[in-house]
This record gives structure tokens, C-alpha cells and sequence, in this order.
């Protein structure tokens, strides 16, 4: 379905325009899939970021600074998605001995075990949405973003 088709629109559109809609488009396709998935962990996407970038650790804490450079959403409030993090017990809160100022933050166990549990689903849904594309388109594609997205800076 092209995205005229999808938006309903009657009026003709230039390429840079159907572009962005596109990549708006797919991202909340993409998202809506995500956010269905994480549901019945009671994660948000957000959160499911900061224990990926806490798993990559391995072991070592990281503080608010270092899991917001690494955030995806760049405009996320990390200390309250830290905050819910912690509540749930998927995470622990220290304040760094040799600076008092810095907050460390660690995965515990159990946030260990529900992105052990949750890999295999979201390794699938990410296959889901590339089934319908070669290796090759979605080495194309995969270029053709990073390019894009440079023009931006």
C-alpha cells in the first residue's frame, strides 16, 4: 500500500515529502508491534532500551549520563525511566563511592532474565518486518537511512 493509499490522500505529493511520511509511517507501524510486545512485561520501549544498554555493561554499573548518550529517543528522562526501572526491581541505584554526586545504575537478575526471555521475541519481531526484503534491500536500506539521517546534522 503506498502511503497515499495509507493517509488517504488525493493530492500529489513530491518524494521528500512521501519520504518523511513514509519513515513516520513505518516507525509507528513498527512501534505500535513493539509496544504490543513489551505489554505483557510492562515495559515501554524506553525502558527496554535503558536494560539493553545496562545488559551491554556487563556487569559494570553505568551512570545517568552514560545510559542517556546511549538512549535511542535522545529526549528521554532517563532518571525517571530509571526511577519505574527500579520499582519493578530490574535495576538497582548507588551513589558512586568516589564521586557523590554521580548516580551508578546496575541491572539485577531479574531485569537480566525478562531480556533474556524477551531476545528471542524481539529477534522475531524484527524478522517479521524484513521478511518481505532481501539481504541486499535491507543492507540498501539500512545506507540509504544512515545517509539520509546525516543531512540532518
Amino acid at each position: 500500500m503506498t502511503i497515499e493509499e495509507v493517509i488517504k490522500s488525493t493530492v500529489k505529493m513530491d518524494n521528500a515529502k512521501k519520504v518523511i511520511l513514509n519513515i513516520m509511517y513505518t516507525q509507528n507501524v513498527i512501534q505500535d508491534h513493539f509496544s504490543e510486545l513489551m505489554k505483557p512485561y510492562d515495559l515501554s520501549g524506553e525502558q527496554y532500551n535503558v536494560l539493553r544498554i545496562l545488559r551491554g555493561q556487563k556487569g559494570k554499573p553505568a551512570n545517568m549520563c552514560v545510559i542517556q548518550e546511549r538512549m535511542l529517543a535522545k529526549t528521554s528522562n532517563t532518571t525517571r525511566l530509571v526511577d519505574k526501572l527500579l520499582l519493578k526491581d530490574l535495576v538497582t541505584r548507588n551513589v558512586c563511592p568516589g564521586n557523590r554526586r554521580k548516580i551508578e545504575v546496575l541491572i539485577t537478575q531479574k531485569g537480566l532474565d525478562i531480556l533474556k526471555e524477551l531476545d528471542p521475541k524481539v529477534d522475531e519481531h524484527e524478522r517479521l518486518f524484513a521478511e518481505n526484503i532481501s539481504q541486499e534491500e535491507l543492507e540498501l536500506l539500512n545506507t540509504l537511512l544512515e545517509k539520509y539521517r546525516t543531512q540532518q546534522n
